[in-house]
């Protein structure tokens, strides 16, 4: 009975490996209503590159850019969180684990 613990144990952690690795290669892309702004995230929420179309980039529209930026980020990093949450959801409903929250 231990040993079958201590097996899925082993199993759940090599799964969280490949799902880390999985999400840190899964690439998350979210552009302003108008897209002028584009930004992607990795699927562990870190900012790979942000774009901004040069139109943006006239004088007093500086206002304007910190605004598209927080909002497409924003958008970006829940759209990260959501596939890392099924991610996380996927992997405990496979090993039969019922952890609430998860």
């Amino acid at each position: 009975m231990a040993f079958e613990k201590a097996k899925q144990l082993w199993d759940l952690q090599k799964k969280a490996r490949a799902i880390q690795k999985e999400l840190r290669d899964t690439e998350v892309e979210a552009s302003s209503a108008d897209g002028r702004v584009t930004v992607v995230f990795n699927g562990e929420m870190h900012l790979k590159s942000i774009a901004i179309d040069p139109s943006l980039t006239a004088d007093g529209k500086s206002r304007e850019i910190e605004e598209a930026v927080k909002n497409t980020v924003t958008q970006a990093l829940a759209r990260a969180q959501a596939i890392a949450a099924q991610k996380s959801k996927e992997l405990m409903g496979n090993m039969g684990m019922n952890i609430p929250g998860m």
